[in-house]
């Protein structure tokens, strides 16, 4: 059968575009199955942890670059001396301030994790050496599958500006010797950027006081048999002040997670 084509060629018909056209009495008139509830897509509420002490000269950056996917923000105070928690205050008025029960970043984010009530959480140093404009990244990917998300200087997109010879050193041999006991190819470990789903805080069973958190979570989620994404993140020199973080007490504290 032959095809004319119309007389206006700027109103090409769509025969002429070789698709069939169709006559009124060709929709199907059998009903399209109801969507229950469930089946709707439903975006997670996400929990920011913050443990702070002292930092009220970089919580400026850090909060302004909060991304909006954050429902909630909560920022630890280790018994500061200095104005952080009316900075973050006077930035963010709907912060949640607690203060943690003991000393020590790991007790921090206990606490605070504790204290979320989002579906994630996402924990953050408070210092501005990690860019709060990753968090997508994370979510991301605990939003597709995945039970734990952390963030890797070592793979290609990330990178740090602030890593020492000897934090570089004790985080290849740390991450070894996880590496051997859980037959696992992580590229990183003592990086504080991660997130996780709140279900399974309890699965990663954190006792942990000081820095060797960072570890320690890793350390459980894997064993817990977790599904673990890393992300590419790159670490920035913290924006003012000294770093609370003692490379080779902490290192050592990291040795049994």
């Amino acid at each position: 059968m032959s095809t004319t084509l119309p007389s206006d060629p700027a109103q090409p018909s769509p025969a002429y575009l070789g698709r069939p056209m169709r006559r009124a009495g060709d929709r199907a008139t059998t009903p399209r199955p109801m969507r229950r509830a469930g089946d709707f897509a439903t975006r997670h509420t996400v929990s920011l942890v913050i443990p702070a002490f002292n930092e009220a000269r970089n919580i400026p950056w850090v909060f302004e670059q909060i991304p909006r996917c954050v429902d909630e923000v909560i920022l630890v105070d280790g018994a500061s001396s200095d104005a952080t928690v009316a900075v973050a205050r006077s930035i963010l008025p709907n912060v949640r301030s607690v203060e943690q029960s003991g000393p020590g970043k790991g007790n921090a984010l206990r606490t605070g994790f504790a204290a979320a009530t989002g579906d994630h959480i996402v924990m953050m140093d408070a210092d501005g050496s990690m860019w709060p404009g990753e968090i997508p990244h994370y979510l991301h990917f605990l939003d597709n599958g995945y039970d734990f998300v952390k963030g890797s200087r070592c793979i290609a997109g990330g990178g740090s500006l602030d890593f020492t010879r000897v934090r570089s050193l004790g985080n290849r041999v740390l991450l070894a010797v996880v590496n051997r006991l859980y037959h696992t190819v992580l590229t990183d470990l003592c990086y504080g950027f991660c997130a996780f789903r709140r279900s399974f805080l309890d699965e990663l069973c954190l006792h942990s006081a000081g820095f060797e958190i960072e570890a320690e979570m890793v350390a459980h989620a894997l064993r817990s048999g977790l599904r673990i994404a890393e992300v590419p993140s790159l670490e920035l020199p913290r924006r003012s002040g000294r770093s609370h973080l003692h490379a080779v007490s902490d290192g050592r504290r990291s040795c049994g997670p």
